[in-house]
This record gives C-alpha cells, sequence and structure tokens, in this order.
C-alpha cells in the first residue's frame, strides 16, 4: 500500500478536446480512494493549437503532472511529442498514456491491452479462433488489429467504406490483415469466429446499419467498441441471431490501468462495482 502521506502532490489528467464529458476521472477517483491515495485526477482541455505548449509544460515539470492520459484528438501529437514512445505506440503511431520517468515524458497506448482485457474477462476462450472481422479503419480499428496480430489470429479482415483506409492498415500490420470495401461484408462474415465493430456507428442513438450475423460460426463473439449506449444496435442484431456478445465498457475500464499503476504506484484491479459507477453516470447523463 502506497504512504497516502507521499502521494498528496501526485497529479494525473485526461486531455482531449472536448473532454468535459469523459468518465476517466471517474474511474481514477474510485481507485485512488480505494487505495486511500492521496492524488489527484482532472480532465483538462485542450485545444489542438495548444496541446504542444501543454506537453511543453509537462515534460519540463511546470504542469506539475507526473503523467495523464490522452484521448481524441491528440493521440498521434502525444506519440510525436513523447520523448520516449514505446513499440505499441511506436507501431500505431498513437499514444493514450504518458508518463514522466528519469526527466524524460514516455509513452505507450494501452487502447489494445483494454480490447484483448475486456474479452479475457467477459468471454474467456474468446481467442481460439482463427479468423476475426473488424468493421472500421480509424484509430480504434489501428488498437485492436495490433492486439489481434499479437495474440496470434490468423486471419483479421478489415472491412470499410473505403478500401484505401482499409488497404493502408494491411500495409502497417502485415500479411494476416486483408482488406475489404464494405459491400463485402456479409461474404466476409461467413465462418468468423469475431466481429468488432470499431467505428462510431449506434453510438449515442445514432442510427446503425442493420447487419445480418447468421452467417458467422454459431461459437461467433461480437463486440464493440462504442459503450454508449452500452447495448449498442450492432449488439443488439447480433443478439438477436443468438450470438454472444461483449460490450465496449470493459474496453474504457481496463485501458486505464497500466497508467494508475505508473502515476500512482499500485496494480488497480476493474470489478463490477467500479463498472456500476460508470453505468449510472451513462443513465444519469443519456
Amino acid at each position: 500500500m502506497v504512504d497516502s502521506r507521499e502521494t498528496l502532490t501526485i497529479k494525473a489528467f485526461v486531455t482531449g478536446y472536448p473532454i468535459k464529458h469523459s468518465r476517466s476521472p471517474l474511474i481514477h477517483r474510485y481507485w485512488l480512494e480505494a487505495f486511500g491515495i492521496g492524488g489527484s485526477y482532472d480532465a483538462i482541455a485542450v485545444a489542438p493549437e495548444m496541446f504542444e505548449h501543454f506537453m511543453t509544460d509537462l515534460k519540463s515539470g511546470k504542469s506539475t503532472f507526473v503523467g495523464g492520459n490522452v484521448t481524441i484528438p491528440h493521440k498521434e501529437s502525444a506519440y510525436r511529442l513523447a520523448d520516449k514512445p514505446d513499440d505499441v505506440a511506436q507501431e500505431l503511431g498513437a499514444a493514450n498514456t504518458l508518463w514522466l520517468e528519469d526527466g524524460q515524458l514516455h509513452a505507450t497506448n494501452t487502447d489494445g491491452y483494454g480490447f484483448l482485457s475486456n474479452l479475457d474477462a467477459r468471454c474467456p476462450g474468446w481467442d481460439k479462433t482463427d479468423r476475426a472481422v473488424v468493421l472500421g479503419a480509424g484509430g480504434a480499428s489501428r488498437s485492436v488489429i495490433q492486439a489481434l496480430c499479437n495474440r496470434d489470429i490468423g486471419e483479421i479482415n478489415v472491412v470499410n467504406r473505403t478500401i484505401g483506409r482499409a488497404k493502408e492498415l494491411r500495409s502497417r500490420f502485415g500479411v494476416r490483415v486483408f482488406a475489404h470495401p464494405l459491400e463485402a461484408l456479409p461474404e466476409v462474415l461467413a465462418g468468423a469466429g469475431l466481429f468488432v465493430n470499431t467505428t462510431s456507428l449506434g453510438m449515442d442513438g445514432a442510427e446503425a446499419p442493420q447487419i445480418d450475423f447468421s452467417a458467422l460460426l454459431s461459437s461467433a463473439i461480437v463486440t464493440d467498441v462504442v459503450y454508449v449506449p452500452l447495448n449498442t444496435p450492432i449488439l443488439k442484431a447480433a443478439q438477436s441471431h443468438g450470438f454472444t456478445t461483449v460490450d465496449g465498457l470493459g474496453m474504457l475500464l481496463y485501458q486505464a490501468k497500466p497508467g494508475f499503476e505508473k502515476w500512482f504506484g499500485e496494480a488497480p484491479d476493474v470489478n463490477e462495482e467500479l463498472r456500476a459507477i460508470i453505468i449510472a453516470d451513462m443513465d444519469k447523463h443519456a
């Protein structure tokens, strides 16, 4: 247990633009209270044109933060401006977790860790499949594809409205990744054991296309990185076919763990109480 007297000045942050709806402060403050640590974790809105200045202050110690999380639209800039991005951040070209160590600003990306940990926790054995389908080719898909490659999934089919973006991911991650246009989705789904939505389709009540999941393996799992609403239209469509689904909230919770341990020196747990706190906050702001 970290002595709270030693952590009174330990300050961490999450920054993005906008940032006011971030639930990261709820997560980290829950853990700070659970461990009895007197640190702080605050949301800070930083406009894109001010982000380099923010990073300069962080590196110099002027801001008094030991590190923090970075979200949209700053992840690529955080990677570029960090002193020592690790291999994960370098492969993605984006960072979401920063910490000061030995006078240098280190960076990593924990989104893939959060994605895998969520599936491992909610659906153990999910990675026995050899074929996955990833819908979308944006920033979230990079972390998901990297994680699936690291878990040795043999074939990762990326389906995207603009096939050029999907082809870029094949170039980035190699021969396991195959690029397809959106109209190929029904064919690509056949025989796959995992489907991942990495797009914003269905977020905050937005419409999402009806996907016929019936061609998936009967044992297939469908998951969504969107977690507002918790049960997205894509997950509901999969459930109507009888497939197991995993919501995206766990990815948010688990991606927060490595940063907390870096900044505050304790390894936190993702438990049902924390999950319930976040769901209650989502319902409050629905």
